[in-house]
C-alpha cells in the first residue's frame, strides 16, 4: 500500500509499505477514505517530537471503512463507515476511567506517533470499540475528518480549559486551523468578545468571517496595547495559545486579566519563560492538555444538527499520490492560504 512516511528531521516520502494486519483482539483494519495533515505532523517532520521514530507512517485523523476486526471487537463490523479518533482509548485503565483518554496506558496519541498512522491506504486501529465512532448515514464524511482532532482539540484544550463563559472576553493567539477551531466552538458559550491575534491578514479576515468580534495583526509588536485598549486596560478573561512558540505563550501572559486563564493548545518544541514575578499575585490559572476527545460525540451531534460546519476549515484537496505536495502547501500556509487540506486515499 502507499503511505506517507517520516524518514527523520526534514524527510518525508510517499512509500510502498505492507498492508497492516490484525495484532490484538481489539484491533480493526480500516481502509482509509480521507485524511488530513495536522500542525503536529509538521512538528514531527521538523524533528520536534522525539517519540516519533524515523520510518513511521504519519497521520492521526480521518474517516474510512472497516475492512476487518479482531475477535474482541463488538461495536463494529466490516463495511461500517467510521471516524478514526486521534486518541486511542482502552476505556478500562485508570486514566480512561478519569476521562483522560490521551493518557491511556495502552493507547493515547499513538497513531502516527508510536505506531503507524492514517496517512496511508490502510491503518490498524487498536481498541477499536472505544476509539472509532460510527458515521451516521448521509453524513458529510469530509466534514467529519475535522472531528478526528482539530475541533475537539480547540474545544477541549482551548475553550473548556480556558473556562470560556457567557459575557467573557477571549483572546485567541493564532488564527491557524486550531485557533479557528477554538473560535468556532467558543461561540457555543456566547462570550462578549473574541479577539483573534495573528500576523497573517488573510487568516484574520477568515476569523472575522467565522465570528471574531475583533482582529489584531501582531506583527508591529503592539498587540498588548491593542487588547488593553479594547478591554479598558484589564486584559482578557481567557487567553488561548494556539501556535506553540515561546513568543506567543509570553504574549498570552501579557494579555490575561487578573483572575483569568491562560489555556495552552500549541505544541511546544522549545522552552518558554514563565513570568511568575508578575503573575504570582494575579490569581491566574495556566492550563495544559493533550486532547482527550471526550467531546467527540457531542461535536458529532452539533455537526449533524448543522449548528457547526467544519467544512469551512477546508481549503485544499489532494490525492495520496500528491501527499508530499499537500505537506508543502500546508507548511507554506502564509503563501498558499491553506487551512486544512483533505487527502483522498
Amino acid at each position: 500500500m502507499k503511505a506517507l512516511v517520516y524518514g527523520g528531521p526534514g524527510q518525508l516520502t510517499l512509500t510502498e509499505r505492507p498492508k497492516p494486519e490484525l495484532q490484538e483482539p481489539g484491533d480493526a483494519i480500516i481502509k482509509m477514505l480521507k485524511t488530513t495533515i495536522c500542525g503536529t505532523d509538521l512538528h514531527i517532520v521538523k524533528g520536534d517530537v522525539p517519540t516519533c521514530a524515523a520510518g513511521r507512517i504519519l497521520g492521526h485523523e480521518g474517516v474510512g471503512v472497516v475492512e476487518s476486526v479482531g475477535v474482541g471487537v463488538r461495536a463494529f463490523k466490516p463495511g461500517d463507515h467510521v471516524l478514526v479518533s486521534c486518541i486511542s482509548s482502552c476505556g478500562k485503565c485508570e486514566f480512561c476511567r478519569r476521562g483522560m483518554y490521551s493518557h491511556c496506558t495502552t493507547g493515547g496519541w499513538i497513531l502516527g506517533n508510536t505506531i503507524d498512522g492514517t496517512q496511508a491506504e490502510y491503518v490498524r486501529t487498536p481498541h477499536a470499540d472505544t476509539s472509532l465512532y460510527p458515521i451516521p448515514a448521509g453524513a458529510d464524511e469530509e466534514a467529519l475528518v475535522m472531528l478526528s482532532d482539530i475541533l475537539p482539540t480547540g474545544f477541549e484544550c482551548g475553550v473548556l480549559n480556558g473556562k470560556v463563559a457567557p459575557g467573557a472576553t477571549v483572546a485567541i493567539v493564532g488564527s491557524g486551523p486550531i485557533g479557528l477551531a477554538a473560535l468556532l466552538t467558543a461561540q457555543f458559550y456566547s462570550p462578549a468578545e473574541i479577539i483573534m491575534i495573528d500576523v497573517d491578514d488573510n487568516r484574520l479576515g477568515i476569523a472575522r468571517q467565522f465570528g471574531a468580534t475583533h482582529t489584531i495583526n501582531s506583527a508591529d509588536g503592539k498587540a498588548v496595547d491593542a487588547v488593553r485598549a479594547l478591554t479598558g486596560d484589564r486584559g482578557v478573561d481567557a487567553a488561548i495559545e494556539a501556535v506553540g512558540l515561546p513568543a506567543t505563550f509570553e504574549l498570552c501572559q501579557d494579555l490575561v486579566a487578573v483572575g483569568g486563564v491562560i489555556a495552552n493548545i500549541g505544541v511546544h518544541g522549545h522552552k518558554v519563560d514563565l513570568h511568575l514575578e508578575r503573575l504570582w499575585s494575579q490569581s491566574v490559572t495556566i492550563t495544559t492538555r493533550l486532547v482527550d476527545t471526550v467531546t467527540t460525540p457531542m461535536l458529532l451531534k452539533t455537526v449533524q444538527s448543522r449548528k457547526l460546519d467544519p467544512t469551512r476549515l477546508i481549503t485544499h484537496h489532494f490525492s495520496l499520490d500528491n501527499g508530499v505536495d499537500a505537506y508543502d502547501t500546508f507548511r507554506r500556509a502564509a503563501e498558499t492560504q491553506a487551512l486544512k487540506v483533505i487527502i483522498n486515499t
